[in-house]
């Protein structure tokens, strides 16, 4: 596992893990975990990256056993699904909301199976729903691209046009007229099929354009296609956003900042609390006040993020907080 996921691990962990030290070994023998990731793979730097990392997390400090599969196409996920239910897995996680029929279906069809699915709700008795508020941070990154663009023009570049990353980009928008009334945003999406997630070349086609017309910072909520919008940033010397992960590191000095999404957090926890015998079904939900949604600040943009954004992002995430910003949400504005 890359070592600058592991340096993200906060402390949240630390505190919990000096408790379980002790006793993880002898109560977590034999504890396996199943985790079935969307197309990007692992290595997508992105939201299944994050996803493995806090399997790995679990491997390493709970002592469980841990089995990724990855899936080629939708038609992937129910079977392997089914496979490792078969198994006798202790708990399986599904990670992405494209998984949220195939988790329905086979849940019900092995009742006495544990399984996670992040990103989107399944109501069944052994389901627990793994969501995150989303719209919060990207509300901040939208500030964040107005208060460092110079030409008023900002780009949101997305994988595959679902609900979910029309959540992003609804409150990325609202986040940069906040800033600038004026503000002009460019958006784009890479498909409307799953394979949106994992197309580099057509999200550097996108960014390219965008910054063609004047864009200077893009936020990119796009899986691994979102690589190809930072190649373009780094081509063009403009600035971009990431995602999910911290990917600041991958083109220093042209990642601006990145919107946290928690996922390493949120499977940690439910690995943590299924192995002590705590798993509950329903919803648990993430976002900016118990730092399951944050913004990533280290070495490899100080540079970028003066003090003054620092100073204004930290006001905006105090307001939201407290709910005196009130951040559209794309899934309330559709009901």
């Amino acid at each position: 596992m890359a070592s600058n996921q592991k340096s993200h691990f906060t402390a949240w962990v630390l505190v919990s893990l000096l408790a379980l030290s002790a006793t993880s070994g002898a109560y977590a023998e034999g504890f396996r975990v199943g985790l079935v990731l969307d197309k990007g793979g692992k290595d997508d730097k992105s939201f299944n990256s994050a996803a493995y990392a806090g399997l790995g997390e679990a491997e390493k400090q709970l002592h469980v056993v841990g089995k990724t599969v990855e899936a080629t196409d939708d038609n992937a996920f129910e079977p392997m699904l089914r496979s490792l239910a078969q198994k006798k897995y202790d708990l399986i996680i599904a990670i992405g909301v494209s998984q949220g029929e195939a988790v329905k279906k086979v849940s019900g069809q092995f009742p006495d199976s544990k399984f996670a699915v992040v990103d989107c709700e399944v109501k069944a008795p052994n389901v627990r729903s793994l969501l995150f508020e989303e719209q919060e941070g990207a509300y901040l990154m939208g500030a964040i691209a107005e208060l460092k663009s110079k030409t008023g023009k900002i780009g949101f570049v997305g994988g595959m046009d679902i609900p979910l990353i029309r959540r992003f980009q609804l409150a990325y928008e609202a986040g940069a007229k906040k800033i600038n009334p004026k503000a002009e945003v460019f958006v784009n999406y890479i498909g409307v099929t799953g394979e949106a997630w994992n197309n580099p070349p057509k999200g550097k086609e996108l960014a390219l354009s965008q910054f063609e017309k004047g864009a200077d910072v893009i936020f990119q909520a796009a899986g691994a296609s979102g690589m190809g919008v930072f190649d373009a940033t780094e081509e063009k010397k403009k600035l971009a956003i990431g995602v999910d992960s911290n990917q600041n590191w991958i083109k220093p000095g042209f990642i601006l900042t990145s919107m946290l999404k928690r996922v390493d957090k949120a499977v940690y926890l439910v690995i943590e609390d299924t192995l002590k015998s705590k798993f509950t079904s329903g919803i648990i939900r993430h976002n900016l006040k118990d730092q399951g949604i944050d913004v990533a600040v280290d070495a490899h943009n100080k540079t970028l993020m003066d003090a003054g954004t620092l100073a204004k992002v930290a006001e905006l995430k105090a307001q939201i907080i407290s709910g005196k910003i009130h951040v559209p949400d794309y899934y309330q504005s559709k009901k």
